[in-house]
């Protein structure tokens, strides 16, 4: 450690290690020349406590299972938890605090899981955190509830957070909140950071209600502390939250935002900006911190943050005991749940899909419920629900009990009619570990749910979206209901998985594909009406939808004129459109195309076999908006989409009155073929 000139700095310890956080935000974030330095420096207190007195983790192993889970929503504030990163022990250099928002450094701009040593969860879009942070809660309960034995305590963690006025202002910490306070989530401890401040100037402006009686009425625990700086205060307030078993707490901390800068302090000009030389001088000096070297920690500070290090590999020697005297006693129960974390399917996980015949005529909602169910019934740990539709969506587990308050064994979530929070707590339970969540609703309501979707993609994890009713084929729900350009805006989320099955075997091998899949989130789009099961005795089996394209139909003894490329219900129309321009005398391959992603990812020589670069008459027919498919159908192709909003009026009117029709898939062939 360099040594620091004209040392006059408080022999408090605790003061200390607090203004550490705050010394090492404001020389990153100056060094930066941009970040948000108000948050950290306000909250400091908060961030020492829990990681030096509260918060069971094992810096050198930040995945140990049985570590208390930290959660900053305002992501925003990442210097709060990087400073505590490093501070306390984990792989983050103070190299790496130096390069704070640059490229390829472990610093960015806002946490990421995937990069960061410590980050337990992606955040910066307000709101997201707090979701995770329950769909964490939710997950160490369910897992607990279904390993619990002798009141061990090997399955009994804590999920911590903090948010901040701009979180508690997103619809989305509504939802979540409201659902952790009704089933009453006891793991769940979330600190307020009450400071007044956002950036376009005092929360007066638009943010006026009393947050603390609005999460009383959630049914949570709430604790008000005056004074965020008041260490006796804010520790018994956390005692109280851990004490509380029946219900979330939430601290409403009073803080200065950027507390310490004797111009700035308590304004938004600290919110989102350096401080600047002259303002930082200032307010190391309020500090009785030295003013070089940049980013100084004091070696009893640094020392005894460091004491996380031993503290954590000593609680974790101890959680490995107690869980091989657990696996001693309860053998089948260690070992599915080793399985569980390394993600293993169990054997014969899916002896028991089923294989649909010609004269299986059903809603792809309803082949995938099928394969889905047959899943369940060997995978526990695959487990979700709906946003208030499993009427429409089929995906609750028959017999498979609720999640309520007390009672977190069930195997169905209900969500209520909150397609973000549903998506976001989705994400929180994925990032747990231990479990494959998933979550239904219509397709349509994608749009409600978007933002977690894609930091489900962003950060890569094993979640399922069940999305019905995918087309204008819904029928006489009408056009708000009639999702049009979701699949589109739904494929362009990168590494998110988009499958759009075209029948009922397909539908099983889209639930085969998922759960075989490790990394990134799969979307399943299903339709509501009834699509026919195809006769597969003269075609490609269903399988191949591993591979996202196939070639579902060739041509008989020469080369193809034209191809024809179909997916989810309409899939059936250019099935029944080759037979009709056979009879025409025409050359004609059918490629069913469920998912652009897995076809994308194929190599360039099995994508060419599918569409052959030679052919240049290719007509894809899907019910949507027509921007994905430029790519797939060439320059000489055609596409036959949806460029408007839908009708209201049952669905096989709707669909004729719009085109999709065998005859009008015919007449546009003809007239590709004619050019």
């Amino acid at each position: 450690m360099a040594t620091a000139s004209k040392i006059n700095i408080s022999s408090d310890l605790p003061q200390q290690c607090i203004n550490s956080i705050r010394v090492l935000t404001i020389d990153a974030v100056q060094k930066a020349n941009s970040g948000h330095p108000g948050m950290p420096m306000g909250m400091a207190p908060t961030g020492y406590l829990l990681y030096t007195k509260y918060m069971r983790h094992s810096p050198r192993n930040p995945k140990w299972f049985g570590r208390d889970r930290f959660v900053l929503s305002c992501g925003h504030g990442s210097m709060f938890l990087y400073s505590l990163l490093y501070l306390c022990g984990y792989d983050l250099s103070l190299d790496e605090i130096k390069r704070f928002r640059q490229l390829g450094s472990k610093t960015p701009g806002h946490p990421e899981n995937n990069l960061t040593p410590g980050v337990e969860t992606t955040t910066g879009p307000l709101g997201q955190g707090i979701s995770n942070a329950v769909g964490m809660a939710i997950a160490a309960k369910h897992i607990e509830a279904r390993f619990e034995r002798d009141n061990s305590g090997l399955f009994s963690h804590r999920i911590f957070g903090i948010c901040s006025d701009g979180d508690l202002m997103e619809g989305i910490s509504h939802e979540a909140s409201s659902i952790a306070g009704h089933i009453g989530l006891g793991n769940l401890i979330f600190f307020y950071d009450d400071n007044h401040v956002t950036i376009d100037g005092h929360t007066e402006l638009s943010f006026s209600e009393d947050v603390v009686r609005r999460f009383d009425a959630y049914g949570w625990h709430t604790e008000v502390v005056a004074d965020a700086n008041d260490l006796n205060a804010l520790s018994a307030a956390i005692d109280r939250g851990i004490a509380e078993k029946n219900r979330p707490t939430l601290i409403r901390c009073r803080s200065i935002i950027g507390y310490g800068s004797p111009n700035r302090q308590g304004t938004s000009k600290i919110h989102s900006n350096p401080l600047g030389d002259e303002e930082r001088k200032l307010t190391k000096e309020f500090y009785g911190w030295p003013q070089e070297p940049e980013f100084y920690v004091p070696d009893e500070a640094l020392a005894y943050y460091r004491q996380c290090v031993e503290r954590g590999a000593e609680a974790e020697k101890g959680w490995n005991a107690r869980f091989e005297k657990y696996a001693a006693k309860y053998p089948a129960e260690a070992a599915e749940f080793r399985r569980m974390l390394a993600g293993q399917l169990p054997d014969g996980w899916d002896a028991e899909l089923p294989v649909f015949t010609p004269k299986d005529s059903l809603a792809t909602r309803q082949s995938a419920s099928k394969a889905e169910a047959a899943i369940t019934k060997k995978v526990w740990n695959l487990f979700g629900g709906s946003a208030d539709l499993n009427e429409s969506t089929f995906t609750d587990v028959e017999d498979g009990g609720d999640i309520e308050r007390g009672k977190y064994a069930g195997r169905n979530l209900h969500f209520g009619i909150r397609e973000h929070a549903m998506s976001g707590i989705l994400n929180g339970i994925a990032l747990h570990g231990g479990l494959v969540p998933y979550g239904s609703s219509f397709m349509v309501f994608t749009d409600y749910a978007r933002p977690s979707i894609r930091l489900a993609a962003l950060m890569e994890l094993h979640v399922v979206f069940v999305f019905t009713h995918d087309s204008i084929g819904v029928g006489e729900d009408g056009p708000t209901h009639e999702p049009v350009e979701h699949l589109a805006a739904l494929r362009a989320i990168p590494n998110l998985i988009v499958i759009r099955p075209g029948d009922a075997n397909e539908a099983v091998e889209a639930w085969r594909t998922i759960m075989k899949r490790k990394g990134g989130p799969i979307l399943l789009a299903l339709s509501r009406q009834k699509v026919p099961t195809l006769d597969r005795t003269n075609m490609a089996p269903a399988s191949e939808l591993r591979r996202g394209a196939y070639v579902l139909s060739d041509t008989k003894g020469k080369a193809p004129e034209i191809i024809l490329i179909g997916t989810g219900s309409e899939l059936s129309l250019v099935v029944d459109a080759k037979a009709e321009l056979e009879k025409q005398g025409r050359a004609v391959r059918v490629v069913s195309m469920p998912c652009m992603e897995l076809f994308e990812a194929e190599d360039q020589s099995y994508r060419d076999s599918v569409l052959l670069p030679t052919i240049t008459r290719r007509l894809a027919v899907e019910a949507a908006v027509p921007m994905p498919w430029y790519r797939w159908v060439g320059p000489g192709g055609d596409i036959m989409g949806q460029t408007t909003y839908g009708a209201s009026a049952p669905s096989a009117d709707v669909m004729k009155h719009f085109g999709f029709t065998v005859d009008n898939v015919v007449k546009r062939a003809l007239k590709l073929l004619e050019r």
